[in-house]
């Protein structure tokens, strides 16, 4: 009976998710309201005290949707603290961390504590407990959001020291505040059960501590064992679910058997799952497989988990802690500001950041929302009103944080809009020798695709309008040597006579030095003289058998290569990027959808294995999707 009922109950959740879903897509899309956003409120409309479609004592049979939720925001949390991508900036995350959770914190309790008798739920209790409460609070404001900032920083195509910074302070304060919280925690429910705080309370709590980051160790091996496997894509996905969700499971039984001295023995789930996932991102060779499959998962997990916490809020509750709410968004901003120019100054970074460096820090998610449920759901007597008010306030974090950040990119010059990043010295240029329909549609092609493009040729009547042409008399180095060619990145030699490209190719071997020169040749027996030079060749009638044969053995691949998959795309990348120095390719943190084809080192192609390191002037070539392309760009060129 009761599986039939919690059926019943999944039915109907998973048919209010979907509508959530949707119905929070549209309001993206018609009015930019945040998707989080969306979701909650969808959930609240569907919940309880509204349409009950939801009914308020379902919600305890379908706590376990939430569990599994919270493992895979740690795990997701812990995957996106990468040690070695943070080197260069390690003094600067410090401080700021240090600003933001340690003022964050002092500043927010004690502010919530002085304006208790504004807070409903808090009036008429003890000095103690208010400051309890006051230290929650001050807890879930330390929390931040790395998905929407990673989100912002892509739209933005930002890079720099300023973005850098804020990433790495922003992951490592959601690590951070998740012990935090099992501290706060910890200290709450001893003082409100009314334990006291002594020394045998200490020991207990570093002891729970010190065995929740074994067990993430031991997770971590677990996922690892797991990843190790020739399991398909899905399967592992619905494993690392199971995983998290044995977290949660082996956490309620430790909580409700072991008793040390009196007091109860708990572990803290959320440090164990990022923990465990921070092994797998930065101590074994899986890391690319675990975060995608991550990737992929979590925005079915944030549908459920989001839906699920407006179904559990209260409207009318909703209504009458706003006040309360705007009031503590504005104390949480304050303390924001205070934190930002403690850390600008401490790590003596630009007093310029000062004014901006709270910006973006706004934004809460997942782990903030998470950390607020376990505290409802601890405390029902006044844990929905909490949970209620912190609700409300991330709402308005989401809605105010988002423009902040993009501001403060814009504001330090670290956005790199679409349609300024191909006109900067970057820029790639070429120059094609002779014209004809092949030489046309090559500089249209690579025109499209953002380069600069210029054709020489002997013709003088010609009507070209959108290439430029530069005319010669001869096809020879006399004349050659007349124009003003700059430095071309690529030279293509097209003309129809072998030996006036070889002349050509010569000349600008001797003068201009060897950029990436291509020939097509009528014949083959100038090929040799050619490939002294570094001249790539093309031989029509041999390019055109190996071009077949290709397509006949990698169809796939080679349709990539040429184009004809519209929505993959090559590219050669110089590794410019001083924090890339010396890191492992298998550290790299690229898009899900890119990989490295080549890697050419002072002109000679490297044999690449995970443990090649990176050098400046690397060229590496990537496949992989244009949006995707068009960020590794950004990030090795920086």
């Amino acid at each position: 009976m009761m599986d039939v009922e919690l059926l019943k109950y999944l039915t109907g959740f998973f048919v209010v998710a979907i509508a959530a879903y949707e119905i929070a897509k549209f309001l993206q899309r018609k009015i930019h309201f945040p998707l989080i956003t969306g979701l909650i409120l969808t959930g609240i409309l569907a919940g309880s005290s509204f349409l009950d479609f939801i009914p308020e004592y379902a919600l305890p049979k379908l706590n376990f949707l939430n569990e599994i939720a919270l493992a895979i925001i740690a795990f997701s949390a812990g995957a996106e603290l990468h040690l070695e991508e943070l080197r260069s900036r390690l003094k600067s995350i410090k401080w700021m961390s240090i600003g933001q959770l340690g003022v964050t914190f002092i500043f927010s309790t004690l502010f919530v504590y002085l304006i208790e008798d504004r807070i409903p739920f808090m009036q008429g209790m003890s000095s103690a407990v208010r400051w309890a409460i006051a230290m929650l609070f001050g807890t879930i404001f330390v929390a931040r959001s790395p998905s929407s900032a990673i989100a912002i920083i892509n739209e933005m195509r930002a890079r720099g020291p300023f973005v850098k910074t804020a990433m790495g302070v922003t992951v490592v304060i959601d690590v951070l505040v998740i012990i935090l919280f099992a501290i706060s925690f910890a200290v709450v429910k001893t003082i409100i059960n009314g334990d006291p705080l002594n020394l045998n309370f200490l020991l207990i709590l570093l002891l729970e501590i010190a065995v929740s980051f074994i067990l993430g160790y031991i997770f971590g091996k677990i996922l690892e064992l797991l990843l190790r496997t020739k399991l398909h894509f899905n399967i592992k996905a619905a494993f690392i679910i199971l995983i998290g969700y044995s977290i949660y499971l082996l956490n309620n039984y430790v909580s409700h058997q072991a008793e040390i001295s009196g007091i109860h023995f708990e572990l803290e789930p959320l440090l164990i799952a990022i923990i465990a996932s921070f092994y797998v991102t930065n101590y074994t060779s899986f890391n690319h497989e675990f975060e995608e499959i991550i990737f992929k998962i979590s925005p079915y997990i944030y549908i459920i988990f989001f839906t699920l916490t407006g179904d559990s809020l209260s409207l009318q509750t909703l209504i009458k802690v706003i006040d309360v709410a705007l009031i503590l968004f504005v104390v949480r901003v304050v303390t924001l500001i205070l934190g930002g120019i403690f850390g600008v100054w401490a790590a003596k970074e630009p007093m310029k950041y000062a004014k901006i460096a709270w910006m973006p820090y706004v934004t809460q998610a997942g782990v903030a929302i998470g950390l607020t449920t376990m505290v409802s759901s601890a405390f029902p007597d006044w844990g929905h009103e909490f949970e209620t008010i912190i609700i409300a306030i991330i709402v308005l974090n989401q809605i105010i944080g988002p423009p902040l950040f993009k501001w403060a990119i814009k504001y330090v010059g670290e956005a790199h809009k679409k349609q300024d990043y191909r006109v900067t010295d970057t820029q790639h240029y070429a120059v094609i020798f002779s014209l004809d329909s092949i030489s046309l549609a090559l500089a249209h092609l690579l025109k499209k695709k953002g380069w600069n493009v210029k054709i020489v040729t002997t013709q003088k009547n010609y009507n070209i309008q959108d290439i430029d042409v530069l005319q010669v008399d001869e096809y020879n180095r006399e004349s050659i040597s007349r124009l003003e060619l700059g430095n071309p990145d690529s030279i293509i030699l097209l003309y129809p006579d072998d030996e006036k490209n070889y002349e050509i190719a010569e000349w600008i071997y001797e003068t201009i030095g060897s950029p990436n020169m291509i020939a097509r040749l009528e014949s083959g027996s100038f090929a040799p003289k050619f490939k002294e030079i570094g001249v790539k060749v093309i031989e029509p009638t041999a390019a055109m058998v190996n071009l077949l044969d290709h397509l006949v053995r990698a169809p796939e691949a080679t349709n990539i290569l040429l184009g004809f998959d519209e929505n993959q795309d090559t590219i050669d990348v110089e590794v410019r990027n001083p924090d890339l120095f010396g890191l492992r390719i298998r550290d790299l943190h690229l898009p899900q959808d890119v990989i490295i084809l080549s890697l050419k080192r002072k002109g000679n192609t490297v044999i690449t294995h995970g443990y090649t390191q990176l050098r400046i002037g690397d060229i590496l070539t990537f496949v992989g999707s244009k949006e995707s392309l068009e960020q590794v760009r950004l990030r090795f060129e920086y």
